[in-house]
């Protein structure tokens, strides 16, 4: 069993479809969860739906492009809760005008929607650690974890700025696991998942046809790709947070462990 009694974690994307299950697996262990939202109404339906389970839980509107509004939240949640010792950077996503498709050439793809979903999902994850992680520093303990992708693994078609920007992710993980524990304390750990593909409000258009509900051609092909023959549900990512945020992995960081169906590992024949 894992035990966060005691522990405070901050999660931003909290109101999403992935991250909101992971702040209530975080609540249902023990934890007292910051949900931070640049949606303050969705931060605060998962807030609600933690304290109606009897966890402890607050919803904060922040926007992780900013750092006085991530000091600002920081602030409320010393005030809450009290220091901070668990991060997880899961702001994040795609658009489709920085997609390449029938409609959109890679040559025209605009600089202001590449540079659009770097800063969300690169900046907006070195920006909370910035401000989340000097709590961790001071108490010598701690565990950041950032959600990547498979495509940062393994570069996916069309979606070429979401692609590089998760393995900015990736890679910036790496870096601060050594930064952190060299500088200051081996045991802060940073690790980060990877999902797989796990239908969301972001990617729904990709892999799912609005008029039929059945995967789109780009949704089979995936399909065929994952050996567990299926698009990943929330509830498979709880388990890996889980191991990495529990004390008792604390040998491990600088780690990126894929869920991802066996997507990774399938060479396509």
């Amino acid at each position: 069993m894992v035990h966060l009694s005691g522990k405070v974690a901050v999660v931003t994307g909290g109101g999403g479809v992935l991250c909101s299950a992971m702040s209530k697996a975080l609540a249902q262990h023990g934890a007292r969860v910051a949900v931070l939202d640049l949606n303050p109404e969705a931060a605060e339906k998962v807030a609600a739906e933690i304290r109606a389970s009897g966890g402890e839980a607050i919803a904060l509107g922040a926007d992780v492009l900013s750092r006085q509004s991530l000091q600002q939240t920081a602030e409320r949640i010393h005030e809450a809760f009290g220091p901070i010792n668990l991060l997880i950077n899961g702001a994040g996503g795609n658009r489709p005008q920085a997609t390449a498709s029938e409609q959109q050439s890679f040559f025209d793809i605009p600089a202001e929607a590449i540079q659009w979903v770097f800063n969300l999902n690169c900046v907006g994850t070195i920006l909370p650690c910035q401000v989340f992680v000097p709590d961790m520093v001071a108490q010598g303990a701690g565990v950041v974890i950032n959600i990547t992708s498979m495509a940062a693994i393994r570069p996916l078609t069309r979606v070429v700025a979401y692609s590089a920007a998760k393995a900015a992710v990736a890679n910036f993980t790496q870096w601060l696991a050594v930064h952190l524990a060299q500088t200051y304390s081996p045991r802060i750990r940073v690790n980060a998942i990877a999902p797989g593909f796990f239908v969301t409000d972001q990617n729904r258009y990709l892999l799912v046809d609005s008029a039929t509900g059945q995967p789109t051609p780009r949704g089979q092909c995936i399909l065929a790709h994952t050996p567990a023959g299926r698009y990943g549900e929330p509830h498979d990512l709880l388990s890996t947070l889980l191991w990495l945020v529990d004390d008792e992995s604390c040998f491990v960081t600088g780690a990126i462990i894929p869920v991802d169906g066996g997507f990774s590992a399938f060479g396509g024949v």
